[in-house]
C-alpha cells in the first residue's frame, strides 16, 4: 500500500544552543510517542555526554504519528547538532528530507551556523520553515528577530512560527505547517528498491544497524540487498523504526525512514552516504554519495598503558562508524608507544571523541598537541607532500615552500563588540575582507585566517569578547605560501616527539618560552636534576631547569672527620649523574593538554 501522502520527512537546524532538542522532545510529547513515566529531559541525545554538554552530537532519526484534519500523519523527525564541527552530520541528514525548520533562539538572534545552515538547505532544495523559539525568556525581542528573518533570509512576518518549545506554545501551528507546506517523498513502489544508506552505529548483539531512507521500491525480512558503492551483499536480518525506541516491522516502502540490520560484523565493510538496492532488480544509478569532510585538526591518540592499544584499535574501528569524519592511522611515538594519528573535524570534535573513547569503551588516554596539515615542497622536488606529524616535518635547509591552511571565518556579533574582534583575528595573522550590517543590531565580519591560529581557543576568545553575543562559523578556502618553524622540547638532551609543535615564524620565540616555563611548573621533580630546552633545528631559543629531589644522605653521620660526609656527597653525585643518563623524564598527561592550550 502507497501511502507516500500522508509522510513528512523533515528535520531541524539552527546554531548550537537553539533549543533544538526541546523542540524535539515536544514533538515526541504531542505525538504520543513516548509512554508516561519514561520521559526526560533530551530524549533524542542518547549519549551521557551530549546531555552534560547540553549539545547535539549525533543526528537522531524518530518516527511520530500525527492526526491532522481527520488523517493520520507520519512524520520522520531527524534531529541534528548546530555546532560548526558538526556541520558534516547536518549535511547528511538534509539528504534524506524533504524540509527543514529553521529554529532561532529569540534573545540571541540570528547567529552564524544559522546562516550556515540555511544555505546548506538551500543547497539540499527543501522547503525552510522559520521558527522563532524561546518565546517565554524576559530577553526574547521577538520584533527584532523578525526583522533579521527578513533582512538576512526574506522570510515575511506571517511566514515565521512562534513557539517556546519549553512551555509547548505554538507547536500545533508548526506541525500544521510541516503538514501543509513540506510535500509528501516523491518516488514510486514499482521501481527497483533505493535507498540512501544516511547514517549507521554499532550494536553488539546484532552488529552494524544501518539507518535507510527509501526513495524507491521496498525492503522486508530476507531480501538479499546490494550496497553499490561497497559492491558487497547482504541478507536482511531485521527491519524496523524508531518510534524512538527501536520496533521491529515487516518492510519499509517507498518514502520511509527506519533501519535495517544484517548481522555486518566489520565496521569497515559500511560506507555511510552508500546506495542499497536489490541484488535481483538493482537500482540503474547509485547516488553519488556524500561529499567528504576532509579533517582539519590532527592529534595523536595514545593509551597511558601500552596492553590496552589493541583495545583502542577496537574502539576506533567502531567509532568510526557512528562517527566517519574521524580518520586514524597507526603511529608511534619513543615516549608514548603505540598509538594512532588521528583527523578531526575541529577541536570540539577532538574532545569529543576522546571523551566517547574513554566513556564508551573504558580506555585512559594520551592526547598530543594538535595541529594542521601543511604542505612541504622539498629542493629538487615538483610535488608537495602533506605533513600533519610534527615530528616528520624535515628540516628547514631542505624546505623550498611551505603551504598552510586557510580558511573564511564569518564572525557575527553586535556591533560595538567590532574593534575587539578585528584585533582578536589581526592577532591571528587574519585578514579583513568585508563587513556587512544583518539588521540593525547585528554585523557580519569576514576574515580569511590560517586554521593553526584558529583551531585551539579562538571560539573562547570571541565568545569572552563579545559576552557570549558573538558566533562563528568557518570554510576551508585552500593553502597559502608561509613560514612554519618546528619547535622541539628536549628534556636533559632527549627529545620527546610528543611535544614538537607547529609554529609561525614570527611566533617560534614567544611560544617557546611559554612552552619552557609552563613545562618547567608541570613536571614534577625527578631524582635529578632535568633542563627543558625548547630548539627550533640546532638552535636552543628557550630553556627551564626543574631542580632535584634532594635526600639527606649525611643525617646518619654524627660528628668525626668531615671527609666521610664528602665520600657521601660524591657517591650520590655519581649516581644522580647515570640516573640522569639513563633515567627517562616522568610528565603527566595533563601536560599535553596544558602544552595544547597554549
Amino acid at each position: 500500500m502507497d501511502n507516500r501522502e500522508e509522510i513528512r520527512n523533515f528535520c531541524i537546524i539552527a546554531h548550537i544552543d537553539h533549543g533544538k532538542s526541546t523542540l524535539a522532545d515536544r514533538f515526541l510529547d504531542l505525538a504520543g510517542a513516548v509512554k508516561r513515566g519514561k520521559t526526560k529531559e533530551q530524549m533524542l541525545d542518547s549519549m551521557d555526554l551530549e546531555r552534560e554538554r547540553g549539545i547535539t552530537i549525533k543526528a537522531k532519526a524518530v518516527r511520530l504519528n500525527v492526526p491532522f484534519n481527520g488523517r493520520q500523519y507520519t512524520l520522520n523527525l531527524i534531529d541534528t547538532p548546530g555546532h560548526v564541527d558538526f556541520t558534516y552530520e547536518v549535511a547528511k541528514s538534509l539528504k534524506g528530507c524533504e524540509g527543514a525548520i529553521m529554529l532561532v533562539d529569540a534573545s540571541q538572534g540570528v547567529e552564524a551556523q544559522t546562516v550556515a545552515n540555511f544555505h546548506l538547505a538551500l543547497e539540499s532544495d527543501l522547503k525552510i520553515i522559520p521558527a522563532l523559539n524561546k518565546l517565554d525568556l524576559p530577553s526574547a525581542d521577538v520584533k527584532r528577530c523578525l526583522n533579521q528573518l527578513s533582512d538576512i533570509f526574506g522570510f515575511k512576518n506571517e511566514e515565521v512560527v512562534l513557539v517556546s518549545a519549553k512551555e509547548g506554545t505554538g507547536l500545533e501551528e508548526l506541525l500544521a505547517k510541516i503538514i501543509q507546506e513540506i510535500p509528501h517523498p516523491s518516488g514510486s513502489l514499482e521501481k527497483p528498491l533505493k535507498a540512501l544508506l544516511f547514517d549507521s552505529a554499532y550494536d553488539p548483539y546484532k552488529g552494524v544497524i544501518l539507518f535507510l531512507r527509501i526513495f524507491d521500491g521496498k525492503i522486508k525480512r530476507g531480501d538479499s540487498i546490494i550496497l553499490m558503492h561497497q559492491n558487497r551483499n547482504y541478507k536482511v536480518e531485521e527491519v524496523g523504526v524508531f518510534l524512538p525506541e527501536a520496533e521491529k516491522r515487516e518492510s519499509l516502502s517507498c518514502g520511509e525512514v527506519g533501519y535495517i540490520c544484517c548481522n555486518i560484523r566489520n565496521p569497515e565493510e559500511i560506507d555511510v552516504g552508500d546506495t542499497v538496492t536489490s541484488t535481483l532488480t538493482p537500482a540503474e544509478k547509485a547516488f553519488p554519495g556524500y561529499k567528504k569532510m576532509p579533517p582539519m585538526v590532527f592529534s595523536g591518540v595514545f593509551p597511558s598503558s601500552p596492553k590496552d592499544y589493541p583495545a583502542l584499535r577496537q574502539a576506533m574501528e567502531k567509532l568510526k562508524l557512528s562517527d566517519p569524519s574521524v580518520t586514524y592511522e597507526p603511529d608511534n611515538l619513543g615516549t608514548l608507544g603505540h598509538g594512532f594519528r588521528c583527523g578531526f573535524l575541529g577541536l570540539l570534535h577532538m574532545e569529543i571523541v576522546q571523551e566517547r573513547l574513554e566513556r564508551e569503551y573504558n580506555l585512559d588516554l594520551i592526547l598530543t598537541s594538535p595541529n594542521v596539515r601543511y604542505r612541504v615542497r622539498l629542493r629538487g622536488k615538483p610535488d608537495f607532500q602533506d605533513v600533519d606529524i610534527p615530528h616528520q616535518f624535515p628540516d628547514p635547509g631542505v624546505i623550498e615552500e611551505v603551504q598552510e591552511p586557510f580558511v573564511r571565518a564569518t564572525i557575527i556579533s553586535l556591533p560595538e563588540n567590532m574593534d575587539a574582534l578585528c584585533e582578536l583575528a589581526k592577532s591571528r595573522r587574519g585578514v579583513f575582507i568585508k563587513m556587512d550590517y544583518l539588521g540593525n543590531d547585528r554585523i557580519s565580519l569576514i576574515f580569511d585566517l590560517p586554521l593553526g591560529e584558529i583551531v585551539v581557543d579562538f571560539y573562547d576568545n570571541i565568545k569572552s569578547l563579545s559576552k557570549g553575543y558573538a558566533s562563528l562559523d568557518y570554510e576551508f578556502t585552500g593553502y597559502r605560501k608561509t613560514e612554519i618553524v618546528k619547535l622541539d622540547v628536549l628534556f636533559n638532551l632527549k627529545k620527546a616527539e610528543a611535544f614538537s609543535i607547529l609554529v609561525h615564524k614570527e611566533k617560534a620565540e614567544g611560544k617557546a618560552r611559554t612552552v619552557a616555563d609552563r613545562l618547567g611548573e608541570l613536571i614534577p621533580r625527578q631524582m635529578y636534576e632535568v633542563k627543558v630546552q625548547v630548539a627550533t633545528g640546532s638552535r636552543i631559543i628557550a630553556s627551564s631547569r626543574i631542580s632535584a629531589l634532594k635526600k639527606n644522605v649525611t643525617a646518619k653521620c654524627y660528628g668525626g672527620d668531615i671527609t666521610r660526609k664528602r665520600k657521601l656527597w660524591e657517591k650520590q653525585k655519581k649516581g644522580k649523574k647515570k640516573m640522569k643518563q639513563l633515567g627517562n623524564v616522568t610528565f603527566p598527561p595533563d601536560a599535553f593538554l596544558e602544552v595544547l592550550k597554549m
